[in-house]
């Protein structure tokens, strides 16, 4: 499904600032581990090290009693919630979750089994991500591994296109390399599975890693990191909207131990199952 398909009329606002991030900041030019990767891990360094983007954006729907009003509730996990008790999630009002699945091409998060399953369980429509590792194989490489181990896509009411996770600096490549390995992780991905990956990045990110990339906003919803208690993200500079959006790091739901990234979908339920059957 195209991104475009899920524009809810946007209108551009002056940038709103991010609150307190409560990931630690990795180290300039660090290597997280192999297996160390979740959504958010890199947020704060990206944030600090790269220029952000100035612009964010608002949600006006018709009708609608604000910009919250059509955002749906959810969540994005990995091995470090430990054992999660999807029947309370579901009880909690969480209408989607991002779990991760692998990296590179060796590593599946030893959770992620468990978790997908009970979520399915549970009737909680969810989907896999990859934590991108530009640096140790290319993108074609790491897509198939994805789609083999967790990224793999069926239309049964519950499963969401597979995630490509990018963050954690550029890794040593040029804003051309990242654009030719994110476009080969897609047409691989797309290859494997029928399609369109979704993007998880923040706009100082995207921003510098691909050069303000417009040539993913017509392929990938995008997944937007802007930690902040506005009523709308910034976005990252090559994208019109956003489709999700991870706007806390220490966020607590029922059925998990200690904090849990908390996330929003914009649109209705009605719209997060089109995205999920590739109807829309």
């Amino acid at each position: 499904m195209a991104a475009a398909a899920l524009a809810l009329g946007a209108v551009l606002a002056p940038a709103v600032s991010a609150g307190p991030a409560a990931a630690q900041p990795t180290p300039p030019n660090s290597t997280i581990p192999l297996g160390a990767g979740y959504m958010g891990i890199g947020y704060t360094q990206d944030g600090a090290a790269f220029a952000p983007d100035t612009r964010a954006l608002r949600l006006e729907t018709e009708g609608a009693a604000g910009p919250l009003a059509t955002q749906l509730p959810g969540i994005d996990v990995s091995h470090y919630q430990g054992t999660i008790n999807w029947s309370s999630v579901k009880a909690a009002g969480i209408k989607f979750a991002y779990i991760k699945a692998t990296e590179s091409t060796t590593y599946t998060d030893p959770l992620f089994s468990a978790n997908y399953g009970n979520a399915h369980s549970q009737k909680v429509i969810r989907g896999g991500y990859h934590f991108a590792r530009p640096n140790l194989s290319g993108g074609a490489a790491q897509a198939n591994y994805f789609a083999a181990h967790g990224g793999a896509w069926s239309r049964d009411n519950l499963t969401l296109p597979g995630m490509l996770d990018l963050e954690g600096g550029c890794y040593g490549m040029s804003t051309s390399a990242m654009r030719t390995w994110i476009l080969d992780f897609y047409n691989a991905y797309k290859a494997k599975t029928s399609r369109d990956v979704v993007i998880y990045t923040s706009p100082s990110w995207w921003n510098t890693c691909t050069g303000s990339w417009s040539g993913m906003s017509a392929r990938s919803p995008l997944f937007v990191a802007h930690w902040t208690t506005a009523a709308s993200p910034s976005i990252p500079a090559g994208f019109p909207y956003w489709t999700f959006w991870q706007y806390s790091s220490t966020g607590s739901v029922s059925g998990i131990s200690g904090a849990v990234d908390r996330d929003r979908f914009s649109g209705t339920e009605a719209r997060l199952l089109a995205l999920a059957n590739n109807t829309a």
